[in-house]
């Protein structure tokens, strides 16, 4: 296994350093969101290559991981390629946060955007290595939640993506669709993304290892990298509307609407 852990590292580390070069060279920072995303399936690919577990169990497990990557990672390209010579407002607090030592500190970011591929990605190191020929319940559960994740999160994307698309609404707050119930329904459905992969590996020995997942993700999504910068932002470019917004929607969960 730590040989699989090994090459993971040395690949996103490697992807990360070259998208560090090109972010660098365009001054856009975000780009490193896009590989993030695609670092996963880079990862099941190396899995279902070179992990000695039961193939079908590796076919089933890292095509849901490729195929929730690329669509994840292709629709933040699509949003990102659209305005590739303006950096979005996150990156450029940190670009002035990391004053005057910006592109080492970059550098450092990206690399740990790498590391943290490798950490989130435990589930699959435990999932891949598990010989036993048989399918648990529990995989084809986490299969059915991983199913409604990713429906979910390319429902709310959509959304989004269509509201942004109308001049009319420019400088507006998207509350259409999953919108109206949550300030980010993609961020809880991708949580639950995780949540899949923990009931999956459940079914593997040690499986139970496999909650540092969904647990690191909801804490970045909740208090990190995730709500935290994503809501001060749109304070700043939406102001009193934003304001009200978050006052009557939940912050997370998509089924709740607030009074």
């Amino acid at each position: 296994m730590w040989c699989l852990v090994l090459y993971s590292l040395l690949a996103c580390c490697l992807i990360m350093s070259l998208v560090w070069l090109w972010a660098t060279k365009n001054k856009n920072a975000g780009v490193v969101d896009i590989f993030w995303s695609y670092n996963f399936p880079v990862i099941a690919f190396i899995l279902l290559w070179m992990a000695p577990g039961y193939e079908m169990r590796k076919v089933l497990f890292c095509s849901m991981v490729i195929i929730a990557g690329l669509r994840l990672g292709t629709f933040l390209a699509y949003r990102i390629f659209s305005h590739i010579d303006v950096e979005e407002g996150r990156y450029q607090e940190l670009r002035k946060n990391y004053a005057p030592n910006v592109n080492r500190r970059f550098f450092l970011f990206f690399q740990f955007q790498a590391v943290s591929n490798v950490i989130l990605a435990l589930p699959f190191f435990i999932i891949t290595i598990n010989p036993n020929p048989d399918l648990s319940w529990l995989e084809y559960t986490g299969f059915g939640i991983w199913i409604i994740s990713i429906l979910g999160e390319t429902i709310a994307d959509q959304q989004l993506s269509s509201f942004k698309k109308d001049p009319g609404n420019k400088g507006k707050v998207c509350q259409e669709g999953l919108w109206y119930y949550s300030r980010h329904p993609n961020y809880f459905f991708q949580w639950l993304m995780w949540v899949s992969y923990f009931v999956f590996a459940l079914a593997s020995p040690y499986g139970y290892l496999a909650i540092i997942s969904p647990a690191i993700i909801l804490l970045l999504v909740l208090k990190v990298t995730g709500i935290p910068p994503t809501e001060a932002q749109a304070v700043r470019s939406k102001g009193d509307a934003y304001k009200e917004y978050q006052r009557t929607t939940s912050a997370f969960f998509p089924w709740f609407k607030k009074e």
